[in-house]
């Protein structure tokens, strides 16, 4: 045999059994994630920021000018960018929402109807036998927060002993929310046509684990206190959009192995051609099958960062 061809034959071979490899292995559990993120596009974010830190309570954990870290729970957190300097324009349609978890749900249903803020719902029930409760309103440039609140119920039955362990973060003493409330977790929703092929990419390509399963929308953990929620857009708050003025961020401790991986795996369309590595991060992003982004982060030890990087280290 021709000695060139048993080389090219040991290559292919060599390549598809890497090529394999990579594409079963785990990564959520080879490569793991500290914390969740996800970044909204604004016009003014300066006016967004004033009411994620007054009204809403949150922490501002990085300031970039351009960009504000807002931590909502112990592990998860909302990136504010101005449109200018981010990926997405504020004029794409927001095909999001965001569940800030709680169980504080009436406290903050009788304080968060003494601010300036625009409600979707208009009237808060609690039926009883619900899986969950909760309530929506608006934040200054129509992103969609949903207030909820998980109950005892066979749903949850994987879900309650983890909320029951979450600490809650309190709000900012500073900012208009009364003294002991706040949150426990987010769970960021993403809309979609094709539920079955969704699910085989996040559960089979990242390794997401499933948690909660609503039928109509599936909830994985895609961080410690940070949720992923994959929603039937017939049946959701948003119908599917090309473009969508959102990106999911998975925080992680291992960017390279993560890479690694996602630039290997025929599954993965990247954005990236490499890891971007600036003085206060290392980051990549791909897409998932209907067009929304994810970006994969690690922030690095700077004066800019501290607060930050003490929120995603922390053990409490």
């Amino acid at each position: 045999m021709d000695h060139k061809r048993v080389i090219s034959i040991v290559f292919i071979s060599v390549f598809s059994l890497l090529s394999l490899r990579s594409e079963a292995a785990d990564p959520m559990t080879d490569f793991g994630t500290t914390a969740s993120n996800v970044f909204f596009y604004y016009e003014d974010v300066e006016v967004a920021t004033t009411f994620y830190r007054e009204v809403m309570g949150f922490h501002l954990a990085a300031d970039y000018g351009y960009a504000k870290v807002m931590q909502v729970a112990p592990k998860s957190f909302i990136t504010l960018v101005d449109q200018a300097k981010g990926m997405h324009s504020a004029d794409d349609p927001k095909t999001t929402a965001i569940a800030i978890v709680t169980d504080q749900l009436d406290e903050w249903w009788n304080y968060i109807r003494t601010q300036d803020v625009e409600m979707r719902t208009k009237e808060y029930k609690t039926e009883p036998g619900r899986a969950h409760h909760g309530f929506v309103a608006v934040d200054p440039e129509g992103y969609l927060l949903e207030f909820e609140r998980f109950n005892p119920h066979e749903e949850n039955v994987s879900f309650m002993p983890v909320l029951d362990a979450t600490p809650t973060l309190y709000a900012d003493p500073d900012s208009n929310v009364p003294d002991g409330l706040g949150f426990k977790a987010t769970v960021v929703w993403f809309y979609y046509k094709d539920m079955e092929g969704i699910q085989r990419f996040y559960e089979e390509t990242l390794g997401f684990d499933l948690i909660v399963d609503q039928g109509w929308a599936k909830i994985y953990p895609i961080g410690p206190t940070g949720y992923l929620g994959l929603v039937d857009e017939k049946l959701g708050m948003h119908k599917f959009t090309e473009k969508k003025a959102v990106t999911l961020s998975l925080i992680t401790d291992d960017i390279d192995g993560w890479y690694d991986y996602a630039k290997n795996n025929s599954a993965i369309k990247m954005r990236s051609e490499e890891i971007s590595d600036t003085d206060r991060y290392r980051a990549f992003v791909a897409y998932d099958p209907e067009g929304y982004y994810l970006e994969w982060d690690v922030f690095k030890r700077t004066d800019e960062n501290e607060a930050l990087v003490k929120a995603i280290e922390s053990e409490d």
